[in-house]
């Protein structure tokens, strides 16, 4: 089946690439694969020079990619270029840091001497999605690849100028032209190559649906996976917060990538006493945030990825609204134009309503009143998802006990939900299991190896 990159603006196929026939996948796969017999015993030093050549070409070429990302998948391309040069930040962060977290570490009390070793295992694959068509490949491959292992990309199939954008930039750096392969397939061969036997995990970021079959097919080979899913994330406004700032950094939350985000802020629980108060202020925020070309320096807002899953969001309101919510903002969007949809707030809803236990990937908020504290806490794990999540509240001592009690991967306090190189990132419950990033995501993919000298 054909690749398609379509441009969200005018819903013009851009470019068409025919799928790889698994001969020409297991041929990548097996070039890697001879690749690892190198690059695992490559010395940390080689490993970061060549990252931070890698994050010399993301930078020198960020306008470009940032393009490519607006005419493929509708981001606007001052957020594109923040995610090239985010990219570039996180290669070097590993290349700076990643010898000393994969350093020996000693044990005592258990014979003469004794150590942890943290040794490379092989090839991985990494599923990725178009939300994020750089970072979320680069934050894998940045320490993957600085861990010994070799990697094959899988990307969404929305986007392949992306993938192959990615992997001319490996070509453009002083990585070996064998560690890093790009393959254009579609889902279907994604168990075909975990049944190669170079191929020791995969690292997916998806829909749960997606997850789960990977996991499925990575467990039955008995392979490591790091699934990285959807997400529900609460956005908790409690009694004493400053209403305004919140209310900004919601509507960011809620709209940059046009909604299409896994830890934006999508349950709005905010206390009685701030109810109306925060509601008519996300709106105003939402107001504030220019909706247009991508291309444009300031769009906030661009197109949704595809008009199917526009289609698809426009339905989830509909079904909310049904439920008995009420759209007090947007809720229509036009038929003129690109794949927009216009920011949305829906209050009244059923906390219950199945829809509102869905993941909405578009600009809406589902604004929910919680009469005190305690109750927003238990409105907050009230979820199938566990990903991220904020609390609001002038009292910083307390909220940062509220956030340790708020079930997630990552808990904000005043501030927008992120993810950043220094912390561990992933979720619990349908939002996945293991972790990206730090010294926790480095470490998925190597062997964990006592040695004993007694």
């Amino acid at each position: 089946m054909p690749l398609q990159s379509t441009n969200p603006m005018t819903g013009e196929v851009i470019e068409t690439f025919e799928e790889w026939t698994p001969e020409r996948t297991a041929a990548v796969v097996r070039s890697v694969a001879v690749g690892y017999e190198t690059w695992k015993n490559t010395d940390f030093a080689r490993r970061a020079e060549c990252l931070v050549s890698l994050a010399g070409v993301l930078r020198s070429r960020a306008d470009e990619f940032a393009s490519v990302m607006a005419e493929e998948m509708g981001k606007p391309v001052s957020f594109g270029r923040a995610e090239v040069l985010k990219c570039a930040a996180v290669c070097e962060h590993y290349a700076e840091r990643g010898g000393a977290m994969l350093a020996p570490e000693p044990v005592s009390g258990c014979g003469r001497e004794a150590f942890v070793d943290f040794a490379p295992m092989g090839t991985v694959l990494a599923v990725m999605p178009w939300n994020f068509p750089f970072w979320q490949v680069l934050r894998v491959a940045a320490p993957t690849l600085m861990a010994g292992n070799t990697l094959v990309l899988k990307h969404a199939s929305n986007v392949p100028r992306c993938a192959l954008a990615i992997e001319s930039a490996f070509r453009e750096s002083a990585f070996p032209d064998n560690v890093f392969g790009t393959l254009l397939i579609g889902a279907g061969q994604v168990e075909s190559v975990l049944d190669f036997d170079s191929i020791v995990g995969v690292s997916l970021t998806g829909s749960e649906g997606a997850g789960s079959k990977v996991a499925a097919a990575a467990g039955a080979r008995l392979k490591k996976c790091v699934m990285e899913l959807g997400g529900s994330d609460p956005f908790v406004v409690l009694a004493d917060a400053d209403v305004r700032k919140a209310a900004g950094v919601g509507a960011l939350s809620r709209c940059a990538n046009a909604g299409q985000t896994c830890i934006a802020a999508k349950r709005f629980i905010v206390h009685d006493a701030v109810y109306d108060e925060f509601v008519e202020a996300l709106g105003a925020e939402m107001d504030a945030l220019k909706m247009g070309d991508p291309m444009a320096e300031d769009t906030v807002i661009g197109p949704m990825s595809s008009f199917g899953l526009r289609a698809d969001l426009q339905s989830q309101v509909e079904r909310c609204a049904a439920a008995g919510g009420r759209v007090v903002k947007g809720g229509n969007p036009s038929e003129d134009g690109g794949a927009f949809y216009p920011p949305t707030i829906i209050v009244d809803a059923p906390f219950d309503a199945p829809v509102c236990r869905e993941e909405l990937f578009g600009p809406v908020a589902l604004v929910f009143r919680a009469t005190d504290e305690e109750s927003a806490i238990a409105m907050a794990n009230d979820t199938p998802f566990g990903l991220g999540g904020s609390v609001w509240t002038r009292d910083e001592a307390r909220g940062l006990e509220l956030a340790r009690r708020i079930e997630a991967g990552a808990v904000v306090v005043n501030g927008l939900v992120r993810s950043d190189p220094l912390m561990p990132f992933g979720g619990i419950r349908r939002s996945g299991f293991g972790r990206e990033l730090s010294s926790f995501g480095i470490r998925e993919f190597v062997n964990i190896k006592s040695i004993i000298r007694d």
